[in-house]
């Protein structure tokens, strides 16, 4: 039997910068724009666009919430500094509220909220996109992807996802090929969505547990075979598979009813 395991290989670094290359090259976009958290995803992300295209087209974006302080907003400033690039520092904190009086968000309503802030972070990041010829690059992983851990048309929008194949396992793994401080790539995972917030808390498992069975279900391995080789109970296994089965409609596009002869989303191909 295959070990339950993700593993991070060399050769993936050549293939994501070549996947840079190609689409900034065929979009005829000038350049790069990402957000940047302090996190282990945007900070290999940064370092892999910095790698495929030049510090001088890469634009990493800070959208926090009041003054700029803390430990990640040094990891991101101190990161992107090490890797040449700009990054430019927003407060989103009075967007944030004007949306929160007119739309009247009750206080309780975090998750409500929480996509608020992450789509606000989405516009700014087009707005620079738009204005200076540039492409929106996202920072999210395939852990969130099939868990669905993502706001849609929030942080799950940008023109692609470099490491959208790649397992939080695997993320860790390149980060630290590439030379990511170990600070970031060991720092507990959070959408800075809200106060305590964090990603394996919301998802109800280690990262490192839900790759293996992630893998298990890529695989086509029962649950009981997922259960038998990661050693996690059945019950775990089948939150998982929830959690995959439940966000379908996020990683599609807009569902179209089939009427033409062939249907963008569908049948259509480019």
């Amino acid at each position: 039997m295959i070990a339950l395991q993700p593993k991070f290989r060399e050769e993936h670094v050549g293939i994501i910068l070549s996947f840079l290359r190609h689409h900034l090259a065929d979009s005829g976009a000038q350049g790069l724009v990402l957000g940047m958290s302090g996190g282990v995803d945007s900070s290999l992300v940064a370092a892999l666009c910095v790698r495929a295209v030049g510090p001088d087209k890469v634009v990493g974006v800070w959208a926090g919430e009041g003054a700029a302080e803390g430990a990640d907003f040094s990891d991101a400033k101190e990161w992107a500094e090490s890797l040449g690039i700009d990054l430019r520092v927003w407060d989103i904190a009075p967007l944030v509220a004007e949306f929160q009086r007119s739309l009247r968000v009750k206080g309780e309503e975090r998750v409500a909220l929480g996509n608020i802030k992450a789509r606000v972070r989405m516009v700014l990041l087009y707005y620079i996109a738009n204005t200076e010829g540039r492409l929106v690059v996202g920072t999210g992983n395939k852990s969130e992807l099939a868990t669905a851990y993502f706001t849609l048309f929030g942080d799950g929008g940008a023109d692609f996802l470099p490491i959208g194949d790649l397992y939080k396992t695997e993320v860790r793994e390149m980060a630290a090929f590439l030379g990511v401080p170990k600070r970031i790539i060991e720092k507990v995972p959070t959408a800075g969505l809200w106060a305590g917030q964090t990603d394996e808390g919301e998802l109800g498992i280690p990262y490192g547990d839900l790759d293996r069975v992630l893998l298990g279900i890529e695989l086509h391995f029962s649950p009981e075979e997922i259960a038998d080789q990661t050693g996690l109970p059945l019950t775990k296994v089948r939150h998982v598979e929830d959690l995959v089965a439940r966000g379908v409609h996020k990683r599609k596009t807009p569902l179209i009813p089939k009427i033409g002869i062939r249907t963008f989303g569908l049948d259509w191909r480019e």
